[in-house]
Formats: C-alpha cells, structure tokens, sequence
C-alpha cells in the first residue's frame, strides 16, 4: 500500500471520528501505575526487554478509553540504547520490530472483539511507530533545550535514525510518529531521511515547547515548520509533551504557518526535570480540563488530540467522551 492510500485511510479515520481523532495517552505514566520500574535511561522501553505483555495490556487500556490511535513503545528504543545494555545489533532490532507487533496484536484482539457487538463506538485504530528525538536517546533532558552541541550536524541526526527509522517501517506501522523534535536541524534530518529511504507511510512530526511561543532551541515555528510543509510525507505537524496551557495559542500559531494536519498531545502541565529525572509540581490539567478544552482545539483546528507524559487512560476517555458527543 503506498503512501496515498496509507495517507487515506488516516483520513478516512479522521473522518469517522467527525473531524478529529484521538490518540492516546501517556505510556510511561499507565507502566508505573501498573509497578513498572522505568527509571532507566531507556525509560518506557525496558519493558520491551522485561514485561512485553504489560505493555500489549496497556495498549489494550487505551483501546478501551477510546483511542482512534495507538502509539508504540519505542519512543526511547534506539539500537545504540539497546547494544549498551549489552544487547546484540539483531536483539536491538528485534526489540524495535516487537514494540508494532505489540501495538498491532492489541489492536487486532480489540477490533475482533467490539466490532462483534453491535452499537459500539469504537473505530478500528491505527498503530503509529513512535520515534523519539535524539535528545530522547541522550536522556539528559535536551530534548527541552534543543541544544545538541556543535558536533551534531544534520548527517549524524540522519544517520542515528536511520536503522531505527528502517526497522520500524519493515515491522509494519500504519503511522510514524516523531516525537518531542525539539529544533528544525532534526525536524529537517527527519524529512530528508523520509525521502531517502522512500517511506510510503505517513507521518506526523511533533515539537515540544517550553515557553508556548517557539521551539526549546528558541528557533521560531516559522523556522521549523518550514522543511516539513515542503514534505509531501509528512501528514501532520503539531506538538507534544508541552502543558496544555500552551496548546490554544500553538494552534493558533499553527494554523497560521502551515496547511498539514494539526496534531497536539499535551501532558499533564507537570514539569520534568531532565537532570534530576523527576516531576516537578506546576499548574496541571486534571480530566475534566482535558474534557472541557478538548473540543475547543477540535474547534481551533487540531485534527489529532491525545494526552502525553502524567496523562492516563482516564484522561483519554474524557477526550474521547468530549469529541464523540459534539
């Protein structure tokens, strides 16, 4: 299937859900409420190595919330993370191709089930690889600061991604998701990389945002926007893993700046604190504010709307609730 018909087929999803599907939740968040220990620089994807199952379970959470589309465990799986724990280059890819097997069986044992029962609401959900930005690999926390130092040109972030991005196409997705893109040197490396190897399955590029008006390198979205509305691969354009309080005003921005998708997840407006490696308390959403401003991005043009890091399936199910009524 080529990338005008896996193209469709997002859209055609879209469509169903009345203009705007919705994508899940935080993954690490539901694997330590489920006494995962993911305090490791791999973070959620140790459990592909330690508790495969728990991961399909949480999956299938989502599923049941309401999530149009689910997102892989690999956001922090890199081959070079999995080989310093000792794994062997063909383990590392195993790994990778597990995280869509994983997403897919869950997907498939859940549409087998509800689309027997008549009157349900569901859509029979998308998979969508996660790719997580190079700073997501570091685990130093950069990914909020944009700053990858001096020596990380455009051919090293392209030749980081590229087995990852390659194994990951192979293993089948119906989506890629580049996550947390933190300045447009990658957002670039990624579109050239898309080219390069020929994908023919769309996907959505997500920056994150410390401030609510720019990129974390302090790039303007102008800027960063700018390769990725030239690409006829990328889909959706939007952020991730930003407090939801910046959301309405990024949309805004946005809608201005290009004609792709909008996709926006946000996380709970928690703050993470990439040295210390924990949360630190700020404003938050709760599921109720979720619910109540999920239909007011609908409205401002978002396409795609989930939740991110501290977001839960409760939180999904509120979206889900929200934009199925209206």
């Amino acid at each position: 299937m080529g990338l005008e018909k896996k193209s469709a087929l997002l859209e055609d999803l879209i469509e169903k859900c009345g203009g705007c599907a919705v994508v899940d939740g935080g993954f690490a968040t539901q694997l330590e409420i489920h006494g995962a220990a993911i305090n490791d620089p791999l973070w959620s994807a140790v459990s592909l190595i330690k508790s495969p199952e728990l991961i399909k379970r949480v999956h299938m959470e989502y599923l049941e919330a309401g999530a149009d589309i689910v997102v892989t465990s690999s956001y922090q799986a890199t081959i070079p993370g999995f080989i310093s724990r000792g794994l062997s280059m063909e383990e590392s890819e195993s790994l990778l191709q597990k995280s869509v097997e994983l997403a897919v069986e869950a997907r498939d044992k859940f549409w087998d089930k509800v689309s027997k029962v008549s009157g349900h609401s569901y859509n029979r959900a998308l998979v969508a690889a996660s790719i997580g930005s190079y700073g997501a690999y570091l685990a130093d926390g950069s990914e909020y600061s944009g700053n990858y130092g001096e020596d990380v040109s455009l051919d090293k972030l392209k030749d980081f991604h590229r087995r990852r991005l390659q194994v990951l196409v192979e293993a089948g997705p119906d989506l890629l998701a580049f996550e947390t893109i933190p300045n447009k040197l990658e957002a670039q490396a990624c579109v050239e990389l898309l080219e390069e190897e020929n994908v023919q399955i769309p996907a959505w590029i997500c920056f994150t945002s410390v401030d609510g008006e720019k990129a974390p390198s302090g790039e303007s979205f102008e800027e960063c926007l700018e390769p990725l509305n030239k690409s006829n691969n990328i889909y959706a354009v939007g952020i991730n893993c930003a407090p939801p309080q910046f959301i309405e005003n990024l949309i805004r921005k946005f809608s201005k700046l290009t004609k792709k998708a909008i996709v926006v997840y946000p996380n709970s407006g928690e703050v993470w604190d990439g040295k210390a490696k924990k949360w630190l308390p700020s404003q938050c959403f709760g599921d109720d504010e979720f619910e109540m401003f999920a239909t007011k991005w609908r409205d401002l043009g978002a396409k795609l709307i989930g939740g991110c890091c501290r977001t839960t399936p409760s939180t999904i199910k509120a979206i889900s609730r929200d934009l199925k009524r209206r």
